[in-house]
């Protein structure tokens, strides 16, 4: 098939780009080269801003260095960029979506270019697909929708939590508890089926996109498969910027001598789960896009859930670096736990993680990282 790969220049969509092409696959790539996922290595320029909507694609020729993608048709284009878009289409048999801005951001300020570009782009990309006759699409989505994850009180059951104040977490507070009773409540894995309560800018326009997609396909007949993607880390990941994952922020300050600062008590529950893994995933489920109709959602995860701090010391004994520091500091917006169920990603697309935790961060620790 002929897929186009939005975002495949960047280190998700570089990945997955790279495994449709290994698949056999001819792939297009469309990026704007964000500058928050692009930035120039020192003493070089930075690449210039995304063309406004309403300018024209660029064509490049091809990826080469950019990202982590082998060679292959690259059209530089902003996603709001109708007529560039529609262009980029032509010939597509497929769209495995990746482009987004990602991450907690700075601040509030960020919210109009999160807005914009995750999903603005996201419906103009679906009206030309419409407009097109494509009908299959794979969107990747982030466990963010979520929110918190699933817990248990053991007087009320399952119980979504009550919000954790800044009262609370300022004092060390920092278990989620019962709204009806204040009994601290047990995590557990979250399913597909679990409500989405997003928390964070980055997390709403996510949810957005679903939202958007799912009405694309009721109104088309196409097939959408979300990918809910846990914490995604490895080869060709961003710097420690506030775009970051906390994997590179942790790798950065390693490189540098420093000691890894852990937010909270460190106890916070999540999955990361390997790009490789990750860009098989959509490998899965671009092929269940011909299964049927209808908008399907699947956490992509290791399964193998761990703490951030146990996160944080595998890596620092990776590198041979100074322990972590559990610094009790706190960010709004932070969920306490949220680790997926794999079961549905098993069952329907044969979906199982190859590479664990421990394995790696191994890798992960001498891998190159993108400036």
């Amino acid at each position: 098939m002929r897929i186009l790969v939005t975002g495949g220049a960047g280190f998700i969509g570089g990945h997955v780009a790279a495994a449709m092409r290994a698949a056999g696959h001819e792939v297009v790539v469309l990026d704007a080269l964000h500058p928050t996922a692009h930035r120039a290595p020192a003493g070089s320029a930075a690449p210039p801003a995304p063309a406004a909507p309403g300018g024209s694609a660029t064509l490049v020729g091809s990826v080469g260095s950019v990202g982590s993608a082998p060679q292959g048709p690259f059209v530089r284009a902003d996603l709001r960029d109708a007529a560039a878009v529609e262009a980029a289409l032509e010939g597509i048999d497929a769209v495995v979506h990746q482009a987004a801005v990602v991450g907690m951001g700075v601040d509030l300020a960020d919210l109009p270019e999160y807005a914009g570009c995750n999903d603005l782009g996201t419906a103009v990309l679906l009206a030309a697909m419409a407009k097109a006759g494509i009908g299959r699409l794979v969107l990747a989505s982030s466990m963010v929708v979520y929110g918190e994850g699933a817990y248990t009180c053991p007087r009320h059951g399952p119980t979504p939590p009550a919000d954790r104040t800044a009262a609370d977490l300022a004092d060390g507070r920092f278990e989620a508890r019962c709204p009806a009773c204040g009994a601290a409540l047990e995590p557990g894995e979250v399913d597909e089926d679990a409500p989405l309560r997003p928390r964070s800018v980055y997390a709403a326009t996510k949810t957005a996109q679903e939202h958007l997609a799912l009405a694309w396909a009721a109104v088309t007949g196409g097939s959408v498969l979300a990918l809910r993607y846990h914490n995604v880390y490895g080869p060709g990941m961003p710097r420690d910027t506030p775009y970051s994952g906390v994997a590179a922020i942790f790798r950065s300050a390693l490189e540098a001598g420093r000691a890894p600062r852990v937010f909270e008590d460190g106890g916070q529950r999540r999955d990361f789960v390997h790009v490789s893994d990750v860009a098989a995933a959509n490998l899965a489920a671009l092929a269940a896009t011909a299964d049927g109709a209808g908008f399907r959602a699947y956490n992509v995860s290791s399964g193998k859930p761990t703490t951030v701090g146990a996160m944080a010391a595998s890596l620092a004994a990776a590198m041979s670096g100074p322990e972590p520091v559990v610094t009790g500091e706190f960010r709004a917006g932070d969920v306490r736990h949220v680790v997926a169920s794999p079961a549905r990603a098993r069952r329907d697309l044969g979906f199982v993680a190859a590479i664990g935790p421990q394995e790696g961060m191994r890798e992960f620790a001498g891998a190159p990282l993108r400036g």
